[in-house]
């Protein structure tokens, strides 16, 4: 019998973590399927054909990713072609939209199904993606429930699956626990600092981020910190300019120990991105900051290209800012120190950002991979596939 062939791409460690799980979760319910395509290193060890890493595709930027264009424009293209040459059963495309939306474009009109994996942020900016996004997928995955009445008003019907996180992180995170696996004082204030998981964010962050830390430690004595980076080269990268920027500064880094030096926490100050979910789901508060290549942030505020009014997802969650987001000019020392200083000094706030934050966390625990394996498992159905 010819197996199951499923095609993903994936761009992300957070879209490596669903498609990782997704895959799983389908071998069970289709024991024959194979999968192929761009993995990282989840996917390939759940047993995908990587033909590519995710790393070639990890750009970001409206101007950074210029000079990488070719590259993948070619990449994009050789997929086209394979899959078209042999059209797998069903296409996933988790995340990566100016990536993968056109990918799936071409390969819906050659009669693949196809699946869109976590919804573009249309919400947030760009959303004439919205016309894409309706021509591109038969199936769109969404991961957080803001966001599937957004997509039913542009005539895109969406399935809420959750995010998987939410069901992977206790409710109750152990601090001493983790302040013991770290080698952490058990009795002396924590801060964790999650500056990126890429090296253009590792590269902006580090400076104010480091700075603020070293400010707060004067201000909090016997202060810990504690750095989470994810690979091998931002942790290369981080200590390069934690030597030369604040010698005399120790911190403890921790190799893919995000969510262990979350735990460890009393306070948190992170760059925007999925390490926002993960500090909610640990109950911590946290101050956001980032920076942006200099042209892209113009570009986007000249074009007004954003239109939510937050950029964490901790606080899209929330609803409201309890997690101060210090963008751009705003994210340096000065500004960084005192919300940071305002959360290690105010316990009664700490507990009331706490009750929000196990709130939201008890509305987003849903079995996301087995509900995404099912609705993709009743798109193939659907067409006859299995």
């Amino acid at each position: 019998m010819t197996p199951l062939r499923i095609g993903i791409v994936a761009a992300e460690p957070s879209g490596d973590l669903l498609a990782a799980g997704l895959m799983n979760a389908l071998r069970k319910r289709l024991p024959d399927v194979q999968f192929e395509g761009v993995a990282g290193p989840l996917m390939s060890a759940s047993g995908m054909d990587a033909w590519e890493p995710m790393d070639s595709l990890s750009v970001m930027g409206l101007f950074e990713v210029l000079k990488h264009l070719p590259r993948l424009f070619r990449l994009r293209s050789h997929l086209r072609e394979r899959w078209r040459d042999a059209p797998p059963a069903a296409f996933i495309g988790v995340d990566a939209p100016d990536f993968n939306l056109d990918l799936e474009c071409s390969l819906r009109d050659a009669g693949v199904p196809t699946v869109h994996y976590v919804s573009p942020t249309v919400w947030a900016w760009r959303t004439g993606r919205v016309r894409q996004l309706r021509r591109a997928a038969d199936l769109l995955l969404t991961i957080f429930p803001f966001e599937t009445a957004f997509l039913a008003r542009h005539g895109i019907a969406a399935h809420y699956v959750g995010h998987p996180l939410a069901l992977e992180m206790p409710m109750q995170p152990d601090r001493g626990a983790a302040r013991e696996t770290l080698g952490l004082q058990p009795d002396r204030p924590v801060l964790a600092l999650l500056p990126g998981s890429r090296g253009s964010e590792v590269g902006r962050l580090a400076r104010p981020f480091l700075h603020a830390a070293a400010a707060l430690r004067q201000r909090l004595p016997g202060l810990q910190v504690v750095v989470p980076l994810v690979t091998e080269r931002t942790e290369a990268l981080f200590a390069e300019r934690l030597r030369r920027m604040t010698p005399s500064f120790d911190v403890v880094l921790a190799r893919n120990a995000s969510r262990l030096a979350l735990a460890a926490a009393d306070v948190v100050l992170t760059a925007s991105g999925t390490a926002t979910l993960e500090a909610l789901l640990s109950k911590r508060p946290m101050v956001v900051g980032y920076k942006l290549q200099g042209a892209t942030y113009a570009v986007a505020r000249m074009f007004n290209l954003v239109k939510t009014p937050h950029i964490a997802m901790a606080n899209l969650l929330a609803g409201e800012r309890l997690a101060p987001e210090l963008i751009q000019g705003e994210c340096e020392p000065a500004h960084l120190l005192p919300p940071l200083l305002e959360f290690f000094q105010d316990e009664r706030l700490r507990e009331r950002i706490a009750e929000r934050y196990a709130e939201i966390h008890r509305e987003l625990r849903t079995d996301t991979n087995q509900e995404a394996a099912r609705a993709v498992v009743e798109l193939l159905r659907g067409r006859g596939i299995v």
